[in-house]
This record gives structure tokens, C-alpha cells and sequence, in this order.
């Protein structure tokens, strides 16, 4: 390790063995909550909405039109999106309103098609693509959703990164207000919410090269983004979030050669490593991710364990499935940041979003 960087994890273990009581997410009831994070405290200094695995579909006979049922779930999702702001949290999810909204992040799956070539798949792609912009716009101006959008890339947008998908992410970068830092390729990207870093880093965090085992997903150098971002921007106290596609703890196995077995995984294990000891000298606050389509919150310390929270270097957040056409449940993480605290609730929907509530738990950790 080197030795900027070793200086910068002995400042990092030192800040987390101070508030080693308060520093790990917990799982709370609503009523919980004042109580946990202090009485009186106001309006957050930032809030945002995580969704993920939209899945835009495209009528297979019918390929330059939108799916029926996709495409309702979805507006109607956008339609939730855009009246949350101001909405009475009930007292089980704990209390008070939702604040406004700096953004919403997306966790990739924006389309469901583009990881299939040939026949009529490309014109698939172009549709979904067309819809989920047209839908999400970008800035917040430019399509129905009322706030700018910060999307990733997943295994349904393009696997090996050479897709209509992931060419329209790089051309929005161009023109993505707030951008503070974009990779070579023009790919990933970076921006600040006041205080609060974030990294957005595709469908997984590593590396390619000639001397590399071949990578089952292509990481288009997010690794190496991801290093450079870190060293930029300097602090190890600076409250840090980072978003890829694919989840962690199931590719968290302990490394030391390649084995035939990591060329059918999904994120390779040297990788997944590599993503452990690159974010382990800074105050990564959490992570964010899709993919599996189901909620999980777990503490991650590089291990395929999920750890007790005390004992966690990053707490992920692995979202639900956020507008899939293939049924009503569906589900997206509301978060809130101030100084000291970080609050995830989940809006949840039975019914392909003609109606929402809010999960009957939450979870918040001291910052």
C-alpha cells in the first residue's frame, strides 16, 4: 500500500474507533427514529430517491412500440417520483414529511433488452432507450420527471459496455449538470450534493488487461475512475456514496490467483477486492445497488458474510426491483443526509404503483 494511501486509512480507523457506538446502520421502527438520530432535528440537508431495474421493454412484435404494461408501470413510477415531495411519512416509517429532492439515482437496468443481439433487438433497444429518456429526462427539465437523474448501466443495458445504452449514458454525460468529474471514457462520473460525494460506476467496479482473467461483464476501467475520484477529491472524512449495478457479498470471495470458476461470475472476485481496499481508507457512508431484485441491507467488510453492522467497512444497500413489467410489487429507497445522520426508508407499491406506502421499517446510521 502506499504510503498517501496508508496514512489515509490510519486517519480513517481512527475516525471510525472513535464512533465505533454510532458509525453502522441500524435497523429501526418508525418510533425508534427521533430518539436515534436526536429530538428537534430538522430538515435534511440533502434528499434523494434510489431506484433500479426499471426494465423498459419493447414489444417484441411490435419493436419500435413500448410493452403495454412496462410502459404503464414505469410513467406511473416517474408519476410517484414527482408527487413524493411534501407526502406525510406515517409514524411506523418515522414521521414527518418528505423533503425536496436533489436527484434520483438509478442503479442501472434502465432497459431490459440490450443485453440481446439480432433480429429485432436493436430496434428493442432504441425504443426502450427512447421511452426511459423521454420519461427521466435528464436535468430535470427535460422529460416527465420533475428532478435531474444520475444513472448507472447494468448486465440488461449493455454486458460488455458496447451498447446503444451505454453510448446515450456517455452523450448525457456531456450535458449532466453538476458533473465535477467524468472518467476518460466518459462513462462514469462523479458530482457533490453539498458536503456529500457521489460516484456513479456502472455495471461493476474493476478493470481489463492483457494480463487480467477475461471479466464475464466488461468494468470499462471503473476501477481505475473510482481510484483517481478518491485521490481527487483528498478527504478521508468527506461522506462518500457510490452506486454500481451488480450486488457485492456474493462475489466477495477471498482472492489470490484466478480459478476457471471467476470467468462465469458476474463482478470477479480479484476486482471486488480491489473495490474493498480502494474505498476502505475513506468514509464511504454507503453503497448502492440493484440486480437482484429484492431489498437487501447488509454491512459489508469484504467478505461474502454479511456482518454484523459494528463490524462493517460500508454498508450496501441493495435495492428492489423499481418498475419491472412483470408484477404490481415493486419498491425504491428514499434517503436522507444531514451532518450527523443517514436515513433510508422504502416506498413500497402491491400494485404496479396506482398506489405506494412506506415500509414498517427503516434503517440509519451516525455519520
Amino acid at each position: 500500500m502506499k504510503g498517501g494511501q496508508a496514512d489515509l486509512l490510519s486517519r480513517r480507523k481512527a475516525l471510525m474507533s472513535a464512533a465505533a457506538a454510532t458509525a453502522s446502520v441500524v435497523t429501526l421502527h418508525g418510533e425508534e427514529l427521533p430518539s436515534f438520530i436526536g429530538a428537534g432535528s430538522g430538515v435534511p440537508d440533502i434528499a434523494f430517491c434510489f431506484v433500479t431495474d426499471t426494465h423498459y421493454l419493447a414489444d417484441k412484435k411490435d419493436p419500435d412500440s413500448m410493452d403495454p404494461q412496462s410502459a404503464m408501470i414505469c410513467r406511473r413510477l416517474v408519476d410517484t417520483l414527482n408527487g413524493l415531495v411534501g407526502e406525510r411519512i406515517p409514524t411506523q416509517a418515522g414521521g414527518g414529511r418528505v423533503s425536496k429532492l436533489a436527484g434520483i439515482i438509478h442503479g442501472g437496468d434502465l432497459v431490459d433488452s440490450a443485453d440481446k443481439r439480432g433480429g429485432v433487438y436493436p430496434r428493442m433497444h432504441a425504443t426502450e432507450f427512447a421511452a426511459f429518456e423521454a420519461d427521466y429526462g435528464l436535468n430535470g427539465t427535460e422529460g416527465l420527471l420533475k428532478y435531474p437523474v444520475f444513472e448507472v448501466y447494468g448486465n440488461h443495458d449493455g454486458p460488455q459496455g458496447d451498447t446503444l445504452v451505454v453510448e446515450g449514458i456517455k452523450r448525457r454525460n456531456q450535458s449532466r449538470d453538476g458533473i465535477k468529474n467524468i472518467s476518460e471514457n466518459g462513462l462514469h462520473y462523479a458530482w457533490d450534493w453539498g458536503s456529500l460525494h457521489l460516484i456513479n460506476l456502472g455495471i461493476v467496479v474493476g478493470q481489463t488487461g492483457s494480463e487480467l482473467q477475461r471479466r464475464r461483464y466488461a468494468p470499462m476501467e471503473s476501477l481505475q475512475f473510482l481510484k483517481q475520484d478518491l485521490q481527487r477529491m483528498g478527504d478521508a472524512n468527506r461522506p462518500v456514496v457510490i452506486t454500481q449495478h451488480i450486488d457485492l457479498a456474493r462475489y466477495s470471495i477471498p482472492y489470490t490467483i484466478d480459478e476457471e470458476r471467476f470467468l462465469h461470475m458476474e463482478w470477479h472476485p480479484q476486482d471486488v477486492k480491489s473495490f474493498h481496499e480502494t474505498i476502505a481508507p475513506f468514509h464511504v457512508i454507503a453503497n448502492f445497488c440493484g440486480h437482484t431484485h429484492r431489498r437487501e441491507i447488509f454491512g459489508w467488510n469484504g467478505t461474502p458474510k454479511r456482518q454484523p453492522f459494528t463490524r462493517a467497512d460500508m454498508d450496501a444497500f441493495n435495492g428492489d426491483n423499481s418498475s419491472h413489467f412483470h408484477g404490481g410489487k415493486q419498491a425504491f429507497f428514499y434517503v436522507e443526509v444531514s451532518g450527523e445522520s443517514l436515513v433510508v426508508r422504502e416506498v413500497v407499491t402491491e400494485d404496479g404503483w396506482r398506489s405506494h406506502g412506506w415500509a414498517e421499517q427503516l434503517w440509519a446510521k451516525k455519520i
